[in-house]
Parts: structure tokens; C-alpha cells; sequence
């Protein structure tokens, strides 16, 4: 299967942040892609007001996402921002394409290195895989990414791929940390991993003026070994790759951590 990571840089407006997507999903389908991740965030910047830019599944712009996978044709999977219950926003992946409509609310919320995404943000609670071109893929969001148990939930539900949108906080050792997660996760899972993340804005000389996380680049395609098979570097980019679902059967004959493991296994997940 192939695939595409699209590291961008998003702004304020959820608009302007669209057109870009479109025009990425362009690029993806021209090279031959199936799916097309795009970051955290995608819809509006972090350090932007989330509560009045949120919109339902069914609004204007989940809708917009939705009409440019149908004319690509492909599956598109971006960051967005949904009402909550309860005043706050919820962190949202929204895939639709080709025979694909789900949705995956983040579960584990940054509210670590001084940033507190629980202000504004409520966590989900539903591990989430769908199936295309018959590869069982999971969904997860940044902060995610220091949380085993749910890459291996997505392994235990048949994923041979989990996808993995940020928008990365910057500082003393995160890319160090970004790059040793990302790996350690396909490694606890044996999956492949597509970590995707916003480019730095520092790398389109915008300096950041919030302390919110708005990324660091650098994203990946890991294989279910933990090697980085392709690789960006800060600023934006298109990385087309290709995923062996059966490296997955492979590498786990070799090294069967699920097989061998001695706690209890993770919460079944949804599948769409």
C-alpha cells in the first residue's frame, strides 16, 4: 500500500488550512498514494481559540475534508477540532474516503512541559482501527505516542499500520524523544508506523508567538523492525512511502512480543 505523510505548517483559519489540504491530497493521488495523513491540528493551529473555530462531524469542514478524498480519491485522515459536552473541544482524526468513514477522538491529553491541553481539550476514550485495501489500520494523536498500551490495542485488533498525526511541542530534547517513541512504538506493536507531524514553523522563518505546541517536523514512516525507513527533516514536505502488510507476519515470527507477553491484553477496539 501506498501512502503519503504531508508535513505542513498550519495557521488560524480552518479556510485557508483547507486549501492546503486539498492541494496536498493532489500531490498524494498523483503519486499513487491510498491514504493521506496530515497532522494534528490540521484544521486550526494550536494557540489559536479552538471553542469558536469547533465544528461538528457533519459541518462545514469535516465536509470540505470529505469532498476533496472523494476527488482524489483517496482516504484522507486530518487533525480537526469537535464540540464537547461540556464547553471544551475534542481533539478529532477525521478519515473519510473510499469506502472509509470514521473518526478517532485523541485519548491521552498533553498536559505535560508546562502545557495543560485538558484546559481546553476533553479526552476520547474508543481505540479506533478501519480497514482499506484490506490493511486493518489504527489511528492515535501525538501525546498518544508515550502510551504502549494503545499501539499494541491496535495490533491486538488486527492493524498492521498505525497512524500517528502531531503537532509536537519544541524544546531541549523533543525531537530526541519524538524520534525514540516513534520507533519504540512500532517495536511494542510490530506494526508500521506513520508519524506525522506540523512542520516548524521556524523553518518558514515564522517565529512561533505562542508557547503552544505548534511542531517540529521530522516526521517518519517506521517499519514494524523500528527502522525508519523514510524520513523528513523540519520544514514542509510530501514523504510517499510504501507499506508491506506482510513484513508485519514477518517480523512478528521473529520477534513475537504480542505472542510472548505476560499482562493482560488491551481493551478491544472499534473497528469501521
Amino acid at each position: 500500500m501506498r501512502i503519503a505523510l504531508s508535513q505542513i505548517t498550519t495557521g488560524p483559519e480552518p479556510e485557508r488550512n483547507l486549501a492546503v489540504l486539498r492541494e496536498q491530497a493532489g500531490r498524494a493521488a498523483q503519486a499513487g498514494a491510498r491514504l493521506v495523513v496530515f497532522p494534528e491540528a490540521t484544521m486550526a493551529c494550536f494557540g489559536t481559540p479552538l471553542a469558536p473555530l469547533a465544528e461538528p462531524l457533519d459541518g462545514p469542514w469535516a465536509g470540505g475534508v470529505r469532498r476533496i478524498a472523494e476527488e482524489a480519491g483517496l482516504v484522507v485522515v486530518a487533525g480537526m477540532f469537535t464540540p464537547a459536552p461540556d464547553g471544551r473541544v475534542t481533539n478529532t482524526l477525521l478519515a473519510p474516503g473510499p469506502g472509509v468513514e470514521t473518526s478517532y477522538d485523541k485519548i491521552h491529553l498533553y498536559d505535560a512541559f508546562g502545557y495543560a491541553e485538558s484546559d481546553s481539550v476533553a479526552p476520547g476514550s474508543r481505540v479506533v482501527t478501519f480497514d482499506l485495501d484490506g490493511v486493518r489500520i489504527g489511528l492515535a494523536t501525538c501525546y498518544d505516542v508515550r502510551f504502549p498500551e494503545l499501539f499494541r490495542a491496535h495490533a491486538d485488533a488486527g492493524a498492521r499500520l498505525s497512524l500517528l498525526p502531531a503537532s509536537w511541542g519544541a524544546g531541549p530534547g523533543k525531537r530526541e524523544q519524538w524520534e525514540l517513541l516513534i520507533r519504540a512504538r512500532a517495536l511494542d506493536a510490530t506494526v508500521w508506523l506513520a508519524a506525522v507531524g506540523q512542520a516548524d514553523p521556524a523553518a518558514t522563518g515564522t517565529a512561533p508567538a505562542t508557547s503552544a505546541p505548534t511542531g517540529i517536523g521530522h516526521s517518519a514512516l517506521v517499519g514494524p523492525d523500528g527502522a525508519v525507513r523514510e524520513r523528513l527533516e523540519a520544514g514542509p514536505g510530501l514523504l510517499v512511502g510504501d507499506v508491506d502488510p506482510e513484513e508485519v507476519t514477518a517480523v512478528r515470527r521473529r520477534v513475537s512480543v504480542l505472542a510472548n507477553r505476560r499482562l493482560g491484553r488491551s481493551s478491544p477496539a472499534v473497528s469501521s
